[in-house]
């Protein structure tokens, strides 16, 4: 007979790796992210559009394609099933946690924050740590932990440059060294100019990580409350409304300096011309809506 799991059970499966989900657990957003409705309507093996997943998270498509567009190695895996396509985007399971932890989590650490996060490149890659394979007998979930904790420390040890690590012939032991060669080379590719600079940059990042720990606990008292929600979803429908302002007045510019009408054709049609003109109005803001507020949107998040 097949078992059956709850949708904490099976999401904290999926997630079980995932370094957002890690972060988040951690955080007052954990609450919001276990408790929204749109749980109820997943399914594991369905696709889902970006109009229908906005819906859920009560944002605009182009605010949902905004915070894919930097994430997309991380939250579409190579599959040869998958139905996205260049210019259609459908999401997964996976991906529609992937991306409320996105949203959830991008206030406190923006887009650069979140790429850090995830070790994503400045080209848009997600590093992935490769799975070593043995028959070895798996140790302790613990330690089994410290051993890929360890793993990865080394790796990103190996790949600064700064050591090499060898294996004694007689008792089989691992030594690391400092690349000597390695090091002098950086030091004397650094003008001293240069050095004063890094000297100023880590006191500045020394202060600035006072000042971000201030701020958190600031954030945290402000998100018992959702004041900050409520205030980034003010801000928001500002931005909505004064693009849409601009592309009604633009659109009234461009259909007065195309359209002359004469005095009695006014005087005669007018209710007539009045509908053509709300007309013409609409689908200008229709036609430039998403582009222009999906850069508003970017100048408001980048600033």
């Amino acid at each position: 007979m097949e078992l059956t799991i709850s949708i904490e059970e099976r999401i904290q499966e999926v997630l079980a790796k995932d370094p957002l989900f890690q972060v988040i657990q951690e955080t007052t957003a954990e609450q919001n992210f276990w408790s929204e409705p749109y749980l109820l309507e997943l399914v594991e093996k369905k696709y889902y559009s970006t109009p229908e997943v906005a819906g859920w998270f009560d944002v605009t498509d182009a605010q949902l394609r905004y915070y894919i567009k930097p994430f997309e190695s991380y939250l579409f895996e190579e599959a040869e099933d998958s139905p996205t396509t260049s210019t259609v985007i459908r999401l997964d399971f996976k991906a529609v946690l992937k991306l409320r932890m996105i949203l959830l989590l991008k206030d406190e650490y923006r887009v650069k924050g979140l790429k850090r996060l995830l070790n994503i490149s400045d080209h848009g890659h997600m590093v992935r740590q490769k799975t070593v394979v043995t028959t070895e007998l798996a140790p302790p979930d613990d330690l089994a932990q410290r051993v890929t904790m360890l793993s990865h420390i080394i790796t990103q040890m190996m790949n600064t440059g700064l050591f090499h690590i060898e294996q004694e012939t007689e008792s089989q032991q691992m030594i690391v060294s400092l690349n000597q060669e390695f090091l002098t080379q950086q030091i004397q590719a650094v003008p001293s100019e240069t050095s004063e600079i890094l000297a100023e940059i880590t006191e500045d990042t020394q202060q600035l990580k006072s000042e971000n720990a201030a701020l958190k606990k600031q954030l945290e008292e402000l998100n018992q409350d959702n004041k900050q929600d409520i205030a980034i979803l003010i801000r928001r429908r500002h931005i909505e409304n004064e693009v849409v302002a601009t592309l009604r007045d633009e659109a009234l510019r461009t259909y007065t300096e195309n359209n002359s009408t004469p005095f009695f054709a006014k005087l005669f049609r007018s209710s007539q011309l009045a509908m053509e003109q709300e007309r013409f109005i609409l689908d200008y803001v229709q036609t430039h809506l998403n582009e222009r507020l999906e850069k508003a949107l970017s100048d408001y998040h980048e600033s």
